[in-house]
Protein backbone atom coordinates (compact mmCIF):
# COMPACT_ATOMS: atom_id res chain seq x y z
CA UNK A 1 0.00 0.00 0.00
CA UNK A 2 2.60 2.61 1.13
CA UNK A 3 4.05 4.45 -1.82
CA UNK A 4 7.78 5.29 -2.60
CA UNK A 5 7.71 8.61 -1.00
CA UNK A 6 5.29 8.05 1.50
CA UNK A 7 6.00 9.06 4.98
CA UNK A 8 5.67 6.33 8.06
CA UNK A 9 6.50 8.20 10.83
CA UNK A 10 3.75 6.64 13.30
CA UNK A 11 1.81 8.93 15.24
CA UNK A 12 0.45 11.14 12.40
CA UNK A 13 0.48 8.36 9.42
CA UNK A 14 -1.68 5.86 11.06
CA UNK A 15 -0.80 3.64 8.28
CA UNK A 16 -2.57 0.09 8.72
CA UNK A 17 -2.22 -2.62 6.02
CA UNK A 18 -4.80 -2.16 3.35
CA UNK A 19 -6.26 0.64 5.16
CA UNK A 20 -5.74 3.44 3.05
CA UNK A 21 -7.51 1.21 0.21
CA UNK A 22 -10.98 1.30 -0.86
CA UNK A 23 -13.33 -1.60 0.78
CA UNK A 24 -11.82 -1.78 3.97
CA UNK A 25 -13.05 -4.47 6.72
CA UNK A 26 -16.18 -2.41 7.86
CA UNK A 27 -16.21 -4.82 10.80
CA UNK A 28 -12.65 -3.98 12.06
CA UNK A 29 -13.90 -0.15 12.20
CA UNK A 30 -16.92 2.12 13.82
CA UNK A 31 -19.74 2.63 11.13
CA UNK A 32 -19.05 5.81 9.55
CA UNK A 33 -22.24 8.20 8.76
CA UNK A 34 -23.37 10.97 6.86
CA UNK A 35 -22.90 12.99 9.74
CA UNK A 36 -19.61 14.46 9.55
CA UNK A 37 -20.90 15.85 6.41
CA UNK A 38 -23.77 17.91 8.06
CA UNK A 39 -21.87 19.26 10.25
CA UNK A 40 -18.91 20.17 8.28
CA UNK A 41 -21.21 21.95 6.46
CA UNK A 42 -22.62 24.02 9.05
CA UNK A 43 -19.34 24.73 9.71
CA UNK A 44 -18.79 26.57 6.00
CA UNK A 45 -16.50 23.72 5.12
CA UNK A 46 -18.85 22.40 2.61
CA UNK A 47 -19.32 24.86 -0.69
CA UNK A 48 -19.97 22.84 -3.54
CA UNK A 49 -20.36 18.83 -4.32
CA UNK A 50 -19.90 17.56 -7.58
CA UNK A 51 -22.41 15.82 -8.90
CA UNK A 52 -24.80 17.66 -6.89
CA UNK A 53 -25.43 15.80 -3.19
CA UNK A 54 -27.70 12.73 -4.17
CA UNK A 55 -28.70 9.73 -2.26
CA UNK A 56 -26.06 7.72 -3.77
CA UNK A 57 -23.71 9.93 -2.06
CA UNK A 58 -24.54 9.62 1.39
CA UNK A 59 -25.29 6.03 0.87
CA UNK A 60 -21.07 5.86 0.42
CA UNK A 61 -20.41 8.19 3.21
CA UNK A 62 -22.30 5.68 5.44
CA UNK A 63 -20.98 2.22 3.81
CA UNK A 64 -17.98 2.49 4.59
CA UNK A 65 -14.81 4.66 5.29
CA UNK A 66 -14.15 6.24 2.22
CA UNK A 67 -10.41 7.93 0.79
CA UNK A 68 -10.68 11.59 0.14
CA UNK A 69 -7.18 13.93 -0.92
CA UNK A 70 -6.54 17.34 -1.21
CA UNK A 71 -3.81 18.82 -3.01
CA UNK A 72 -0.66 21.60 -1.97
CA UNK A 73 1.45 22.85 -4.59
CA UNK A 74 4.29 23.98 -3.00
CA UNK A 75 4.27 27.41 -4.72
CA UNK A 76 6.46 28.42 -1.81
CA UNK A 77 8.64 26.83 1.24
CA UNK A 78 5.36 27.25 3.60
CA UNK A 79 1.72 26.90 4.26
CA UNK A 80 -0.05 30.02 4.99
CA UNK A 81 -3.49 30.46 6.65
CA UNK A 82 -5.56 30.45 3.89
CA UNK A 83 -4.04 26.23 3.46
CA UNK A 84 -5.78 25.73 7.06
CA UNK A 85 -8.76 25.96 5.60
CA UNK A 86 -8.35 22.25 3.79
CA UNK A 87 -5.95 21.12 6.24
CA UNK A 88 -8.95 21.50 8.62
CA UNK A 89 -11.22 19.44 6.29
CA UNK A 90 -8.91 16.64 6.01
CA UNK A 91 -8.48 16.77 9.36
CA UNK A 92 -12.86 16.68 10.44
CA UNK A 93 -13.11 13.75 7.71
CA UNK A 94 -9.93 11.84 9.39
CA UNK A 95 -11.48 12.18 13.35
CA UNK A 96 -14.50 10.78 11.65
CA UNK A 97 -13.13 7.69 10.49
CA UNK A 98 -12.24 8.25 7.00
CA UNK A 99 -8.60 8.04 5.26
CA UNK A 100 -7.12 11.78 4.17
CA UNK A 101 -4.17 11.80 1.50
CA UNK A 102 -2.38 14.91 1.48
CA UNK A 103 -0.69 15.14 -1.96
CA UNK A 104 2.31 17.34 -2.46
CA UNK A 105 2.07 18.56 -5.91
CA UNK A 106 5.85 18.80 -6.44
CA UNK A 107 5.85 17.57 -10.34
CA UNK A 108 2.40 19.80 -11.46
CA UNK A 109 3.76 23.19 -9.55
CA UNK A 110 6.32 23.32 -12.03
CA UNK A 111 3.30 23.95 -14.39
CA UNK A 112 1.57 26.15 -12.59
CA UNK A 113 -1.84 26.19 -12.16
CA UNK A 114 -4.07 29.23 -13.31
CA UNK A 115 -6.94 29.40 -11.48
CA UNK A 116 -7.23 32.44 -9.99
CA UNK A 117 -4.16 34.60 -11.64
CA UNK A 118 -4.46 37.16 -14.35
CA UNK A 119 -0.42 36.64 -15.50
CA UNK A 120 1.52 33.53 -16.07
CA UNK A 121 3.79 32.02 -13.34
CA UNK A 122 7.31 32.49 -13.39
CA UNK A 123 9.31 29.37 -14.33
CA UNK A 124 11.11 27.67 -11.22
CA UNK A 125 13.96 25.31 -11.23
CA UNK A 126 13.85 21.81 -10.25
CA UNK A 127 15.97 21.88 -7.11
CA UNK A 128 14.01 25.04 -6.01
CA UNK A 129 10.30 22.80 -6.25
CA UNK A 130 11.91 20.42 -4.64
CA UNK A 131 13.26 22.58 -1.68
CA UNK A 132 9.89 23.93 -1.45
CA UNK A 133 8.26 20.68 -1.55
CA UNK A 134 10.10 18.94 1.66
CA UNK A 135 9.38 22.13 3.29
CA UNK A 136 5.90 21.78 2.48
CA UNK A 137 5.42 18.48 3.52
CA UNK A 138 7.23 19.17 6.87
CA UNK A 139 4.71 22.05 7.86
CA UNK A 140 1.38 19.55 6.79
CA UNK A 141 3.45 16.43 9.03
CA UNK A 142 3.90 19.42 11.99
CA UNK A 143 -0.12 19.89 11.92
CA UNK A 144 -0.94 16.42 11.54
CA UNK A 145 1.21 15.58 15.01
CA UNK A 146 0.21 18.74 17.20
CA UNK A 147 -3.16 17.86 15.73
CA UNK A 148 -2.82 13.96 17.73
CA UNK A 149 -0.74 15.97 20.81
CA UNK A 150 -3.11 18.53 21.48
CA UNK A 151 -6.02 18.72 20.18
CA UNK A 152 -7.08 15.18 19.34
CA UNK A 153 -8.32 13.09 22.63
CA UNK A 154 -10.37 10.81 21.15
CA UNK A 155 -7.81 7.59 20.86
CA UNK A 156 -5.36 6.84 17.72
CA UNK A 157 -7.57 3.71 17.10
CA UNK A 158 -10.46 5.80 16.05
CA UNK A 159 -8.71 7.84 13.67
CA UNK A 160 -8.65 7.75 9.94
CA UNK A 161 -5.59 6.75 8.40
CA UNK A 162 -3.60 9.57 6.84
CA UNK A 163 -1.23 9.63 4.14
CA UNK A 164 1.39 11.89 2.59
CA UNK A 165 2.50 11.99 -0.95
CA UNK A 166 4.08 13.68 -4.06
CA UNK A 167 2.91 13.82 -7.02
CA UNK A 168 6.11 12.82 -8.74
CA UNK A 169 5.59 9.26 -7.64
CA UNK A 170 3.83 8.63 -11.13
CA UNK A 171 5.37 11.22 -13.02
CA UNK A 172 9.17 11.18 -12.99
CA UNK A 173 8.85 7.64 -14.85
CA UNK A 174 6.28 8.99 -17.39
CA UNK A 175 6.43 9.56 -20.85
CA UNK A 176 4.49 12.92 -22.49
CA UNK A 177 4.12 10.42 -25.61
CA UNK A 178 2.60 7.74 -22.85
CA UNK A 179 0.12 9.87 -21.13
CA UNK A 180 -0.91 11.95 -24.24
CA UNK A 181 -1.98 8.61 -25.89
CA UNK A 182 -3.23 7.25 -22.79
CA UNK A 183 -5.40 9.41 -20.53
CA UNK A 184 -4.78 12.28 -23.08
CA UNK A 185 -7.28 10.63 -25.14
CA UNK A 186 -10.24 10.84 -22.93
CA UNK A 187 -9.71 14.42 -22.70
CA UNK A 188 -12.53 16.83 -24.85
CA UNK A 189 -10.97 20.00 -25.93
CA UNK A 190 -14.64 21.94 -25.91
CA UNK A 191 -14.70 20.73 -22.12
CA UNK A 192 -11.55 22.25 -20.89
CA UNK A 193 -11.86 25.34 -23.43
CA UNK A 194 -14.70 26.21 -21.75
CA UNK A 195 -13.15 26.05 -17.98
CA UNK A 196 -14.15 29.46 -15.92
CA UNK A 197 -10.36 29.93 -15.11
CA UNK A 198 -9.42 29.30 -19.37
CA UNK A 199 -11.78 31.54 -20.58
CA UNK A 200 -10.48 34.50 -18.84
CA UNK A 201 -7.28 33.91 -19.27
CA UNK A 202 -7.76 33.64 -22.73
CA UNK A 203 -8.77 36.67 -22.91
CA UNK A 204 -6.60 38.08 -20.74
CA UNK A 205 -3.77 40.68 -22.01
CA UNK A 206 -1.24 38.10 -20.86
CA UNK A 207 -3.12 35.32 -22.53
CA UNK A 208 -2.92 31.37 -21.49
CA UNK A 209 0.73 28.91 -21.48
CA UNK A 210 0.38 25.82 -23.34
CA UNK A 211 1.62 24.67 -19.99
CA UNK A 212 -0.96 26.57 -17.46
CA UNK A 213 -3.61 24.82 -20.25
CA UNK A 214 -2.72 21.38 -19.27
CA UNK A 215 -2.31 21.93 -15.62
CA UNK A 216 -5.90 20.76 -15.41
CA UNK A 217 -5.39 17.46 -17.08
CA UNK A 218 -2.76 16.90 -15.06
CA UNK A 219 -4.49 17.53 -11.42
CA UNK A 220 -7.23 15.37 -13.25
CA UNK A 221 -5.00 12.33 -13.72
CA UNK A 222 -3.44 12.86 -10.16
CA UNK A 223 -7.04 12.11 -9.19
CA UNK A 224 -6.83 9.04 -11.63
CA UNK A 225 -3.78 7.85 -10.02
CA UNK A 226 -5.00 8.20 -6.28
CA UNK A 227 -8.10 6.47 -7.33
CA UNK A 228 -6.47 3.45 -8.91
CA UNK A 229 -3.22 3.24 -6.53
CA UNK A 230 -5.38 4.09 -2.92
CA UNK A 231 -9.23 3.89 -3.81
CA UNK A 232 -9.56 7.73 -3.38
CA UNK A 233 -12.85 8.29 -4.70
CA UNK A 234 -13.51 12.29 -3.38
CA UNK A 235 -11.37 15.17 -3.97
CA UNK A 236 -11.48 18.27 -2.00
CA UNK A 237 -10.25 21.49 -3.15
CA UNK A 238 -11.19 25.23 -3.06
CA UNK A 239 -14.12 26.91 -4.55
CA UNK A 240 -11.72 28.19 -7.18
CA UNK A 241 -10.44 24.18 -7.97
CA UNK A 242 -14.17 22.97 -8.94
CA UNK A 243 -13.24 23.22 -12.79
CA UNK A 244 -10.25 20.72 -12.49
CA UNK A 245 -12.21 18.59 -9.98
CA UNK A 246 -14.92 18.23 -12.62
CA UNK A 247 -11.79 17.02 -15.03
CA UNK A 248 -11.12 14.65 -12.40
CA UNK A 249 -14.75 13.15 -12.30
CA UNK A 250 -15.13 13.16 -16.45
CA UNK A 251 -11.24 11.35 -16.74
CA UNK A 252 -12.29 8.35 -13.98
CA UNK A 253 -15.75 8.18 -15.25
CA UNK A 254 -14.47 7.55 -18.98
CA UNK A 255 -11.73 5.21 -17.93
CA UNK A 256 -13.44 3.24 -15.06
CA UNK A 257 -17.29 3.67 -15.17
CA UNK A 258 -17.62 4.52 -12.08
CA UNK A 259 -18.63 7.65 -9.04
CA UNK A 260 -16.60 10.08 -7.96
CA UNK A 261 -17.31 13.13 -6.06
CA UNK A 262 -15.33 16.57 -5.32
CA UNK A 263 -16.49 18.80 -2.59
CA UNK A 264 -14.96 22.66 -2.25
CA UNK A 265 -14.41 24.46 0.10
CA UNK A 266 -14.22 28.39 0.77
CA UNK A 267 -11.28 30.61 0.50
CA UNK A 268 -10.33 32.74 3.28
CA UNK A 269 -10.35 36.64 2.59
CA UNK A 270 -9.14 39.54 4.53
CA UNK A 271 -11.60 42.75 4.95
CA UNK A 272 -11.24 43.83 1.36
CA UNK A 273 -12.44 40.68 0.16
CA UNK A 274 -9.34 39.65 -1.14
CA UNK A 275 -8.44 35.78 -1.60
CA UNK A 276 -5.11 35.37 1.17
CA UNK A 277 -2.18 33.68 0.05
CA UNK A 278 1.32 34.43 -1.66
CA UNK A 279 -0.33 35.78 -5.23
CA UNK A 280 -2.59 38.43 -3.34
CA UNK A 281 0.72 39.31 -1.67
CA UNK A 282 -0.96 39.00 2.43
CA UNK A 283 0.30 35.75 3.39
CA UNK A 284 -0.16 34.89 6.93
CA UNK A 285 2.37 31.95 6.99
CA UNK A 286 2.49 29.11 9.10
CA UNK A 287 6.33 28.44 9.10
CA UNK A 288 8.01 30.23 12.58
CA UNK A 289 10.71 31.51 10.12
CA UNK A 290 8.19 33.52 8.31
CA UNK A 291 5.52 34.46 10.48
CA UNK A 292 6.35 33.45 14.17
CA UNK A 293 3.57 32.67 16.72
CA UNK A 294 3.51 35.60 18.33
CA UNK A 295 2.91 37.84 14.75
CA UNK A 296 0.28 34.73 13.79
CA UNK A 297 -1.16 34.88 17.54
CA UNK A 298 -1.52 38.45 16.82
CA UNK A 299 -3.16 38.55 13.58
CA UNK A 300 -5.82 36.44 15.47
CA UNK A 301 -6.07 38.73 18.18
CA UNK A 302 -6.94 42.09 15.84
CA UNK A 303 -9.52 39.93 13.65
CA UNK A 304 -12.47 42.03 13.02
CA UNK A 305 -15.46 41.01 14.81
CA UNK A 306 -17.57 40.33 11.60
CA UNK A 307 -14.90 37.69 11.05
CA UNK A 308 -14.42 35.90 14.23
CA UNK A 309 -17.11 33.42 14.76
CA UNK A 310 -16.70 32.46 10.79
CA UNK A 311 -12.94 31.76 11.69
CA UNK A 312 -14.33 29.51 14.98
CA UNK A 313 -15.97 27.29 12.75
CA UNK A 314 -13.89 26.87 10.06
CA UNK A 315 -10.31 26.65 12.38
CA UNK A 316 -11.12 25.56 15.48
CA UNK A 317 -12.32 21.63 16.61
CA UNK A 318 -14.60 23.59 19.19
CA UNK A 319 -18.14 22.01 19.51
CA UNK A 320 -20.80 24.39 17.58
CA UNK A 321 -22.60 24.73 20.43
CA UNK A 322 -19.49 26.39 22.60
CA UNK A 323 -18.90 28.67 19.50
CA UNK A 324 -22.20 29.88 19.79
CA UNK A 325 -21.84 30.49 23.60
CA UNK A 326 -18.36 32.28 23.19
CA UNK A 327 -20.27 34.30 20.58
CA UNK A 328 -23.11 35.17 22.82
CA UNK A 329 -20.50 36.33 24.95
CA UNK A 330 -18.43 38.20 22.64
CA UNK A 331 -21.87 40.09 21.83
CA UNK A 332 -22.25 41.51 25.58
CA UNK A 333 -18.50 42.46 25.56
CA UNK A 334 -16.75 43.06 22.71
CA UNK A 335 -14.11 45.10 24.10
CA UNK A 336 -12.73 42.10 25.68
CA UNK A 337 -12.30 40.05 22.69
CA UNK A 338 -12.77 36.44 24.41
CA UNK A 339 -13.87 35.32 20.64
CA UNK A 340 -10.23 36.29 19.05
CA UNK A 341 -8.66 35.03 22.43
CA UNK A 342 -10.25 31.75 21.87
CA UNK A 343 -9.77 31.93 18.23
CA UNK A 344 -5.91 32.86 18.52
CA UNK A 345 -5.20 29.96 21.00
CA UNK A 346 -7.21 27.35 19.16
CA UNK A 347 -5.40 28.14 15.91
CA UNK A 348 -1.97 28.63 17.16
CA UNK A 349 -2.28 25.63 18.95
CA UNK A 350 -1.78 23.93 16.33
CA UNK A 351 0.06 25.33 13.84
CA UNK A 352 2.92 25.87 16.50
CA UNK A 353 2.20 23.54 19.28
CA UNK A 354 2.15 23.90 22.80
CA UNK A 355 5.28 25.14 22.76
CA UNK A 356 4.81 28.46 20.37
CA UNK A 357 1.75 29.19 21.91
CA UNK A 358 3.15 30.07 25.02
CA UNK A 359 6.12 31.93 23.40
CA UNK A 360 3.05 33.95 21.65
CA UNK A 361 1.50 34.38 25.37
CA UNK A 362 4.72 35.23 26.48
CA UNK A 363 5.78 37.58 23.66
CA UNK A 364 2.25 39.18 24.30
CA UNK A 365 2.41 39.73 27.83
CA UNK A 366 5.71 41.53 27.92
CA UNK A 367 4.69 43.76 24.79
CA UNK A 368 1.38 44.73 25.86
CA UNK A 369 0.62 43.56 29.64
CA UNK A 370 4.71 45.66 30.43
CA UNK A 371 4.93 42.34 32.16
CA UNK A 372 8.89 42.04 33.70
CA UNK A 373 8.74 38.33 34.20
CA UNK A 374 7.39 37.33 30.67
CA UNK A 375 10.36 40.01 29.44
CA UNK A 376 13.15 38.04 31.81
CA UNK A 377 11.49 34.53 30.38
CA UNK A 378 12.14 35.94 26.53
CA UNK A 379 14.41 33.71 24.52
CA UNK A 380 17.25 35.45 21.88
CA UNK A 381 14.91 33.88 19.10
CA UNK A 382 11.79 35.46 20.74
CA UNK A 383 13.53 39.00 21.29
CA UNK A 384 14.15 39.19 17.61
CA UNK A 385 10.63 37.99 16.25
CA UNK A 386 8.82 40.79 18.75
CA UNK A 387 11.22 43.18 16.98
CA UNK A 388 11.58 42.40 13.98
CA UNK A 389 12.45 44.96 11.64
CA UNK A 390 13.75 47.15 14.60
CA UNK A 391 17.47 48.00 14.77
CA UNK A 392 19.26 45.24 16.65
CA UNK A 393 22.64 45.23 18.16
CA UNK A 394 25.12 43.17 20.23
CA UNK A 395 27.88 43.92 21.93
CA UNK A 396 29.71 42.47 25.42
CA UNK A 397 28.93 44.63 28.91
CA UNK A 398 32.05 45.19 30.72
CA UNK A 399 31.85 45.45 34.52
CA UNK A 400 30.44 49.22 35.88
CA UNK A 401 28.75 49.73 32.08
CA UNK A 402 25.60 52.00 32.51
CA UNK A 403 22.74 52.08 30.94
CA UNK A 404 23.91 55.52 29.28
CA UNK A 405 26.76 53.79 28.60
CA UNK A 406 25.32 51.44 26.48
CA UNK A 407 23.00 53.80 24.46
CA UNK A 408 26.00 55.49 23.11
CA UNK A 409 27.77 52.31 22.47
CA UNK A 410 24.52 52.19 19.47
CA UNK A 411 24.79 55.58 18.86
CA UNK A 412 21.19 55.77 20.46
CA UNK A 413 22.50 59.27 21.91
CA UNK A 414 21.85 62.18 19.31
CA UNK A 415 24.37 64.58 19.39
CA UNK A 416 24.74 67.87 21.33
CA UNK A 417 24.68 69.06 24.65
CA UNK A 418 23.10 67.19 27.71
CA UNK A 419 21.07 68.62 30.25
CA UNK A 420 18.23 72.03 30.52
CA UNK A 421 18.83 74.54 28.61
CA UNK A 422 19.17 77.87 30.58
CA UNK A 423 16.56 80.44 29.69
CA UNK A 424 18.89 82.95 28.37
Amino acid sequence: MAARRASMWPVVMLLRSGAARRGPNAQARRRIGSKVFTEMHERGLVGDVFPQASIEFRHLLESRAQTLYCGFDPTADSLHLGHLVPVMALLNWQRSGHHVIALVGDATARIGDPSGRTTCRDAVPCDVTKERASALRAGLERLFRNHVLFLWDGGLEKLGSMTMLNNSEWYDDLAVVDFLSGAGRRFRMGTLLGRHSVQRRLHSADGLSLSEFTYQAFQAYDFLQLYERYGCVIQLGGSDQLGNIMNGHDLISRMHDDHVYGITMPLITNVTGDKLGKTAGNAVWLNRDRTSPFDLYQYLLRLPDNDVERYLRLLTFLPLAEINSIMNGHRKQPEIRNAQRRLAREVTLLVHGKEGLESAKRCTSTLYEGNLEALNAMSDQELREVFQGAPFYEFLLEPGTSILDACHRINAVPEGRRGCCSAE
